[in-house]
């Protein structure tokens, strides 16, 4: 990692190849095959994923599940001098206690320290209230809702689903289901495990026909997907922390494949992440169930000690999960299979198409 820069990890992507809609079939997405070992590349299917795995290996999922996270607010106090604004939106990241959440504020310039926010219903209906405690950077706030019977009903009667920005359109009925894996079961995410989008429950059942072994861990994607790296070189790199947990089938499962040197098939960077921070946790001894939490950041030079394939979507530019994708494959290798994505028009980001790297 000494000497490398954000800027390493830059690739030139048109505005056009960035998916705006979910493929028209689920599982129907074009998945781009990277050898590691050699840097050879292959054009492929994502319905093609069977032929690539083994019997006897273990596939990882992400069962964390997508909240509506993204509201939209009034201030109800303001000072004399001020004019009302327009609706505020207010992203949920993270829970931080009881009614107490961490959010992003659009626009934060004016919601200050104090003031409450009301969250009405489209019939006008006050369903939530919530007052700013803490104010940070970049549009950062720390809010204490008002006790609520049942939030996270509440959430689903006037959340939006949290479309990541490249998205730019407004979220449709379709994305309650599509910006969701067909596996997803613990609510806490702001972001889709988007490697595990194109899983249907038949390419499931078809590959633990095959004898691949399938388990699931929780990984709740929270800021850090929305924030940009604001640092020049990779050492300065920090990362939000986010919550974790392995159940207890998921560390036998691991752990038999660890001891049997099956290889240990991840799907997404966030299943990654929470292999790596474990196994580094564990110094040697095999996992044990637990929740906890990660801010750990892999680059280039990093050591995995569990992971040996990973199914990816294409990631952006100068951002940190590309650079854990080019920690596990190399810089070189990955950078030229984007150029190689690019002119062969692959579709990016997170409704986008994927990559199988082995």
């Amino acid at each position: 990692m000494s000497g490398l820069r954000v800027s390493d990890f830059d690739f030139h992507l048109p505005p056009e190849l960035i998916a705006q809609q979910p493929p028209a079939v689920r599982g129907a997405s074009r998945m781009l095959v990277l050898n590691r070992a050699t840097g050879s590349l292959q054009d492929s299917h994502f319905s093609q994923l069977g032929d690539l795995l083994h019997p006897g290996d273990l596939l990882v999922l992400n069962d964390s599940r997508v909240i509506p996270a993204r509201l939209y607010a009034r201030r109800t106090l303001l000072r004399d001098h001020e004019k009302p604004t327009g609706r505020i939106e207010v992203m949920l990241t993270e829970p931080a206690g009881e009614n107490l959440w961490h959010t992003l504020v659009r626009p934060g310039r004016k919601v200050a320290i104090g003031e409450r926010l009301v969250f009405p219903a489209p019939d006008g209906e006050i369903l939530l209230e919530a007052e700013v405690l803490e104010r940070g950077q970049f549009g950062e706030r720390l809010l204490r809702f008002a006790p609520a019977a049942d939030f996270f009903a509440i959430l689903d009667r006037i959340g939006h689903m949290p479309l990541p920005p490249y998205i730019r359109r407004d979220d449709a009925l379709e994305d309650r289901e599509r910006y969701q894996t067909v596996f997803s079961h613990d609510k806490g995410s702001v972001a889709a495990p988007t490697a595990g989008l194109h899983f249907t429950s038949e390419i499931l059942d078809s590959l633990a026909a095959k004898g691949v072994e399938i388990t699931k861990l929780t990984l709740h994607v929270g800021l850090g997907t929305f924030s940009p790296l604001r640092v020049d070189r990779l050492q300065d790199v920090r990362l939000h922390r986010e919550r974790y947990t392995i159940s207890p089938s998921a560390a036998n499962s691991i752990n038999s494949a660890a001891r049997s040197a099956r290889r240990i098939v991840a799907v997404g960077t966030t299943v990654v992440r929470t292999l790596e921070h474990c196994a580094l946790e564990a110094q040697g001894r095999e996992l044990e169930p637990h929740s906890g939490e990660t801010d750990i950041f892999i680059s280039p030079g990093f050591r995995f000690q569990l992971v040996s394939a990973l199914l990816t979507n294409f990631h952006l530019p100068q951002s940190s999960l590309l650079m854990l994708v080019s920690a596990f494959a190399g810089r070189e290798s990955v950078l030229a299979a984007y150029r190689h994505a690019v002119e062969q028009k692959y579709r990016f980001f997170s409704y986008g198409d994927c990559m199988f790297i082995c």
